[in-house]
């Protein structure tokens, strides 16, 4: 049976951006990494959503004022790349967790260290799509997927069943999630993850602030994603605020600042203090 992503189902479409973005990084000379799978993961549908972003984020008849959505979703990716691996390195956590997995192929293209069980959890027709898409790549790493969506009320138990122990340590990757889900849905998936991890346990997201939810300049990319069904609907300028609420002391860190620039990101980075810009930030920490 052929699985095709519904072109019109907002959580696939965003999903096989990511993969696009990804596949065009691989090309450039100064590529942050090398995705040799994301080409095949996104098909003939790359060129169309890259199409549309780069005409949202490099009008021809004005200066750019939104983020470089590639540089972004390079610095990303090499960002929580580095991070995922020195979490689980020297003695770390035997088990990490990526929800949502999308067409992410981290399984298949980084080193993991042996005994790591690597978890991937997305809908079922994501992930059906995904297996046929990487058929006859082996991943490179005990790889373990969770057919369930996340808004599931059993996705707990489905991960438990898959071999997944909440008393031991583990890293948890939240990326491109929050800020598509209303803010009631995102608090509530921190605190399903929090009661679901053990004390030490890393956590890893993306997140924008409120006001690059609204800014009048954000405009052009954010119709793009309304006019996929998946607008940005939660953002919040206190990101160590949020997941503290929930247990988790973090750092959170914006593109360009140091650790979080691979000399890619074109644009200032203005203090925290200053109000009205938008802003996107990677936060990392652990579990108290």
């Amino acid at each position: 049976m052929t699985h095709v992503l519904d072109p019109a189902d907002p959580v696939e479409k965003t999903a096989l951006l990511t993969a696009a973005l990804r596949a065009a990084e691989s090309l450039r000379e100064d590529r942050l990494y090398t995705d040799p799978y994301a080409a095949t993961l996104v098909g003939d549908a790359g060129p169309r959503l890259l199409a549309e972003i780069r005409a949202a984020t490099f009008p021809p008849d004005r200066p750019r004022s939104i983020p470089s959505t590639p540089d972004y979703n390079a610095i990303r990716t090499r960002f929580f790349d580095d991070f995922l691996q020195r979490a689980v390195g020297e003695a770390g956590p035997a088990q990490l967790v990526m929800a949502p997995a999308g067409m992410d192929s981290r399984a298949y293209r980084l080193d993991w260290p042996a005994g790591l069980r690597y978890f991937e959890v997305d809908r079922p027709a994501v992930l059906a799509f995904k297996e046929e898409r990487l058929r006859g790549a082996a991943p490179r790493v005990d790889h373990v997927t969770v057919a369930v969506d996340l808004t599931a009320d059993d996705w707990e138990d489905r991960l438990r069943a898959a071999g997944y122990d909440p008393d031991a340590p583990s890293v948890w990757m939240l990326e491109g999630l929050l800020y598509y889900i209303p803010e009631h849905d995102a608090r509530r998936m921190l605190e399903r993850v929090a009661a679901f991890c053990a004390p030490g346990s890393l956590v890893a997201a993306d997140l924008v602030n409120a006001a690059a939810l609204t800014l009048p300049h954000m405009r052009p990319l954010l119709d793009v994603f309304a006019g996929w069904g998946c607008p940005w609907l939660f953002g919040s300028d206190e990101p160590e605020a949020l997941f503290g609420q929930y247990g988790f002391d973090v750092t959170a860190v914006q593109p360009g600042e140091p650790g979080a620039d691979f000399g890619r990101w074109p644009d200032p980075v203005p203090d925290r203090s200053v109000k009205d810009v938008r802003r996107v930030f990677f936060v990392h920490g652990r579990r108290r």
